[in-house]
C-alpha cells in the first residue's frame, strides 16, 4: 500500500493528527542514531482508544508499528518502515511521596522540574536526560551517570501499562491470566545464563523477573517490541543534602580502571571516565601527561569517603574537589558533553558509528575491556575515543572509521562483541539493541535463552507487527540503512 492510502484510511478511524507528506516522513526517518529508515505514516494519538484502533488496523493490514518518544536513542530503536506512533501527547504526571505516575511521552526534563520543587528526583539520568521521554527511557532501560548508586530504569520501575498488538490493554504487575502465562515461560534457572553485570540492555531482561510482582520489568529494554507503553509508575527519591565531586587525573586508562575497581567499594554515587581525546576540548589547565579523568562523586558519608579515597588512589592526581552545587553541576555538564566533544575532531571522510559503543563488564574486568579496545585500535590502526560509566564497567567506545568503511565496521563489531561476551560482559549496557545490535542478541545469550525470548515475543505480538526485527530478528541490519 502507498503512504497516502494508509494515511487516509487511518485518518478515517481516528480524530488525531496523521501525517504522510514527504517532509514529515523524512523528519521521522532519522533519530539520534547513525541510521535512516523512512516510515509510511506518522500518527499522534491522544488517547488509548486511538492507539487500539491503529493497532487493530495495522494488524489487519500487516503493517509494522514503531512507538517513538523524542528520538534520542543511539541504535535506531525508534525507526520503522510502517506506522510511527509519536506518543508526545501522553505526558500526564501525578506525584506521590515516593513515586510518580507518568505518561510515556513525558519529557524527563519536565519531570525533573516538577520533582525539584519537592526536593525529589528520578534516579536514572542519561546525558540527554532533559530531552528524552520516560517511555523511551523504559524502552531502552536507560541509565546514566548516577546509575551506580540509583540503578537503571528497570530498578526503578514499579508498574507499567501497555497495549499489545491485538489492542489489549495490560497492566503489570497484575494477577491476570496473561501474567501467569508469561511467568510460566520464564524458567528461574535462566538467570544463570545472563551476564553478571550491573547494567544490561540486551534482549528481554528475564533475569530480573523472579516473581509476579516483577513482571513490569519485562518491558524495560524491550524497545516497543512487546507493547506500546502508555504510562508507568516509577520510584522517586529525596535529593541528597550534600555532595562532593572529586576529579582525578591519570596517565592512562589502565591505571584509572584498576583504581575504579577499588573506588566502587567506597560506594560512590557516581564514577565516570573520559579519555584525553575528550579532555582536550575542556578549557582547564590539566597536567601535561594526562591520559584520562575519573569523576568520583559521594552524596553520603562524605568526609569518611573522601579520606578513604585518598588512601587508594596512589597513581592519580586530584585535579578538582568540588562541593558547591553550581560547580558540581558545571563539571557534570562537561562529562555529559563527552559525545559532543568527540564529534568535534571528526573530518568529513570519518565517522563515529554507534555500533560497539556500549559494552558492559563487571568493574573488576574493566582492565580486560581496555585491553580489547587497545588490541582493536592497534590491529586496525584506528583512533578510539573512550568515555563512560567506569563504576558500572560500562564504557562508550567510539572507533574513528576512515572512509566510512561498512565492511570494516562489521568486522570490528563481530570481533569486539565476541571478546566482550567471552569475558562475561554484555554487548549493550544502556542503549539497547535496535538496528545496531539485534542480530547479535543470539550470540550474547545462546540458543536456549534466545528461544525463550522468541516465545515471549510470540505471546505479546504473534503477528510480529510491533517494531519488527528489533531484539528478535533473522536479518543483518548493523550496517544497512546507515546514514553515512
Amino acid at each position: 500500500m502507498k503512504a497516502e492510502n494508509i494515511g487516509a484510511e487511518i485518518q478515517r478511524i481516528v480524530q488525531c493528527r496523521v501525517l504522510w507528506d514527504k517532509y514529515s516522513r523524512d523528519f521521522y526517518s532519522v533519530d539520534a542514531s547513525s541510521y535512516i529508515v523512512k516510515p509510511l505514516v506518522i500518527v499522534f494519538p491522544r488517547n488509548e482508544n486511538e492507539i487500539i484502533k491503529i493497532l487493530k488496523f495495522a494488524l489487519k493490514k500487516n503493517i509494522p508499528v514503531t512507538p517513538r518518544g523524542a528520538g534520542t536513542g543511539l541504535v535506531g530503536s525508534a525507526l520503522g518502515k510502517g506506522i510511527i506512533l509519536d506518543l508526545k501527547y501522553f505526558d500526564k504526571i501525578k506525584t506521590y511521596p515516593n513515586h510518580v505516575q507518568v505518561g510515556s511521552g513525558l519529557l524527563k526534563g519536565t519531570l525533573d522540574k516538577k520533582l525539584e520543587k519537592n526536593d525529589k528526583f528520578f534516579g536514572p539520568d542519561p546525558s540527554v536526560g532533559p530531552y528524552c521521554t520516560i517511555g523511551g527511557m523504559i524502552a531502552t532501560n536507560a541509565s546514566g551517570i548516577h546509575s551506580l548508586k540509583y540503578g537503571s530504569v528497570i530498578d526503578n520501575l514499579i508498574g507499567v501499562r501497555i497495549i499489545t498488538s491485538s489492542g489489549k490493554a495490560i497492566n503489570f504487575p497484575s494477577e491476570s491470566r496473561f501474567s501467569n502465562k508469561i511467568l510460566k515461560i520464564i524458567n528461574h534457572n535462566i538467570q544463570k545464563k545472563f551476564p553478571h553485570v550491573s547494567k544490561n540492555s540486551c534482549g528481554y531482561r528475564l533475569d530480573k523477573i523472579t516473581k509476579k510482582t516483577d513482571l513490569q520489568k519485562i518491558v524495560a529494554g524491550a524497545e516497543g517490541t512487546l507493547g506500546i507503553i502508555i504510562s508507568a509508575k516509577i520510584k522517586i527519591l529525596s535529593v541528597p543534602k550534600r555532595k562532593i565531586l572529586i576529579i582525578l587525573s591519570y596517565r592512562n586508562l589502565e591505571q584509572a580502571v584498576i583504581d575504579s575497581a577499588k573506588i566502587v567499594k567506597l560506594e560512590p554515587s557516581a564514577l565516570e571516565l573520559i579519555d584525553k581525546k575528550i579532555i582536550k576540548h575542556i578549557k582547564f589547565d590539566f597536567p601535561i601527561d594526562i591520559g584520562c579523568l575519573l569523576f568520583v562523586e559521594f552524596d553520603s558519608n562524605i568526609e569518611k569517603s573522601k579520606t578513604n579515597l585518598g588512601k587508594i588512589i596512589e597513581s592519580a592526581r586530584i585535579v578538582k574537589t568540588l562541593t558547591k552545587k553550581d560547580e558540581v553541576k558545571k563539571w557534570w555538564s562537561l562529562r555529559n558533553s563527552a559525545l559532543g566533544f568527540s564529534l568535534r575532531g571528526i573530518t568529513p571522510n570519518q565517522s563515529l558509528p554507534t555500533l560497539i559503543e556500549d559494552a558492559t563488564v563487571s568493574v573488576e574486568k574493566l582492565v580486560l575491556l581496555v585491553d580489547i579496545i587497545k588490541t582493536i585500535s592497534k590491529k586496525y590502526k584506528l583512533d578510539i575515543i573512550t568515555y563512560g560509566h567506569a563504576g558500572n564497567g560500562n564504557l562508550h567506545i567510539r572507533p574513528v572509521i576512515r572512509n566510512k568503511n561498512k565492511k570494516l565496521m562489521k568486522k570490528i563489531a563481530v570481533e569486539f562483541f565476541s571478546k566482550v561476551i567471552e569475558i562475561g560482559g554484555s554487548i549493550t549496557g544502556e542503549h539497547g539493541d535496535g538496528l545496531a545490535r539485534s542480530e547479535f542478541v543470539k550470540l550474547q545469550y545462546g540458543n536456549y535463552v534466545y528461544s525463550v525470548f522468541k516465545k515471549i515475543k510470540q505471546e505479546f505480538d504473534p503477528k510480529n507487527i510491533l517494531n519488527p526485527d528489533k531484539i528478535i530478528t533473522t536479518k543483518s541490519s548493523m550496517t544497512k540503512n546507515l546514514k553515512i
